[in-house]
């Protein structure tokens, strides 16, 4: 009756496939081994790219192989090498009762090894410990230089370069001949807030030069846009900001949907002038000629509440608001940068200088009142008050630099420069929607009229 043999290789490393250890020369060697005993070959056994330390549940392979001994359809396994059978003592072991629970054997072909003196298995023993130590002192020269790599933003080995860089030095860098293609795909993506738009707009227009549609799509949730890779968030020159790949993130998940699956586009936007509520829109349907028609609508939703004190009773249509909206999107960006350049010449009257250093130089003054107090060359009562004008003043600039920075209106006018209004017509209700609560803070009516009469920002 001939043996019943199983064949296993492994290989976990480029290097040990130069070193004359490819998955293809262990096959030859086990096979022409197998061929020359007389044994019947039951299967072969492959683990590729997975080093002996990991966990067996990780080596697939093995997994199946052993699930082949316990039912007892191998009687010897064939290894080149004692490395390539194990170099974790504690995994061999338990990988040993098993084949003894099922009179299997196993055999290194380049290799001597006996387990049936104690000789012989104090021998593997301590191979194993030497090529587990070996192994362990590898990944640790290996860990320390991935780390060392991290640290000076080098790229590990195997990563490869997504779109719109390349690797120079060993590091990601901006790839020119394709950084004007995600320039571009992120410059659309935040005028119009649609991905599949986006998609579209670059494949269209870049044709054969546009990377692949699920390339595309990945970038959208891809770090690396914003510099970060490695866990580090300066990893390479971004593409965009930290802030804007998760507005990206937030705008994709924005969905509020009304009865036929279709988002109304200004929820939770309209203020009601009576009670400060925001509207909440409905589906109202008309009949004309025989025809139903089926028109968004907003109200206040405190209207039908009980004990509310909203008086109610104003209703206004969805294509009302944004016919208005942009109507008076210019408008309204003008006023707002008048008022800013305004606020821009008062608050230089009133600093004469760079507003952080008139803080610093405050602040030094303060800290010179602090230790004459505390030396006793000042009185009390002199003391408190020029305390309060100087801590009075810095709060005083300090309020006037927050005001200043919190009315740049500069993103707004980039998302409303050039055909804006083209591209937003070419929006889904979803994406308009997303649009609007990214630009909007709220839309305000008139108690008397019932009509728009205005709408403000977000800054």
């Amino acid at each position: 009756m001939k043996i019943r043999c199983a064949l296993y290789d492994r290989v976990s490393t480029d290097l040990q496939v130069k070193d004359g250890l490819s998955l293809e020369a262990q096959r030859d060697a086990l096979t022409n081994y197998a061929l020359a005993h007389g044994y019947e070959i039951v299967d072969y056994y492959t683990d590729e790219g997975i080093t002996a330390r990991k966990n067996m549940q990780n080596r697939k392979e093995l997994v199946r192989l052993l699930n082949d001994v316990k039912a007892d359809k191998i009687d010897l396994i064939l290894v080149t090498k004692l490395d390539r059978w194990f170099r974790n003592i504690k995994d061999y072991h338990n990988t040993q009762a098993i084949l003894e629970a099922h009179n299997c054997n196993w055999k290194t072909i380049f290799e001597q090894y006996d387990t049936s003196t104690s000789n012989g298995r104090f021998a593997i023993n301590i191979m194993l410990s030497v090529n587990e130590n070996e192994c362990d002192r590898d990944s640790e020269r290996i860990r320390e230089v991935f780390a060392y790599k991290r640290r000076n933003g080098e790229v590990l080995s195997g990563r490869h370069a997504s779109f719109g860089y390349k690797t120079e030095n060993k590091k990601f860098v901006k790839d020119e001949k394709t950084r004007h293609i995600v320039e571009d795909f992120f410059s659309y993506y935040f005028t119009v807030y649609s991905k599949r738009a986006t998609v579209n707009h670059i494949m269209d227009k870049y044709g054969p030069d546009s990377p692949p549609e699920t390339t595309l799509h990945y970038m959208f949730k891809n770090p690396v846009y914003y510099g970060r890779a490695y866990g580090r968030d300066d990893f390479c020159d971004p593409y965009i900001t930290k802030e804007q790949f998760y507005k990206i993130k937030e705008t994709g998940n924005l969905k509020t949907y009304t009865g036929n699956n279709e988002p109304y586009i200004f929820s939770s936007l309209i203020k009601c002038p009576f009670c400060g509520k925001n509207f909440a829109g409905y589906q109202h349907k008309t009949k004309k000629n025989g025809k139903i028609y089926i028109s968004p609508v907003y109200h206040c939703k405190q209207k039908n509440r009980a004990k509310s004190l909203c008086r109610g009773g104003i209703e206004i249509y969805e294509s009302t608001v944004e016919k208005y909206i942009l109507a008076n999107v210019d408008k309204r960006l003008r006023e707002l940068t008048d008022t800013q350049m305004s606020f821009r010449m008062s608050y230089q009257s009133a600093a004469q200088s760079d507003p952080g250093k008139e803080i610093d130089k405050l602040k030094k003054e303060l800290t010179r009142l602090n230790l004459l107090f505390q030396k006793g060359r000042i009185e009390e009562e002199y003391y408190e008050n020029e305390y309060d004008k100087l801590s009075g003043k810095i709060r005083e600039y300090e309020t006037l630099t927050k005001d200043l920075s919190e009315t740049s209106y500069k993103p707004l006018l980039e998302a409303f420069s050039g055909d804006w209004q083209n591209m937003y017509n070419k929006l889904d209700k979803e994406h308009k929607r997303a649009f609007w609560h990214d630009k909007i803070k709220g839309i305000y009516i008139n108690p008397d009229t019932h009509k728009i009469c205005g709408f403000n920002f977000l800054h």
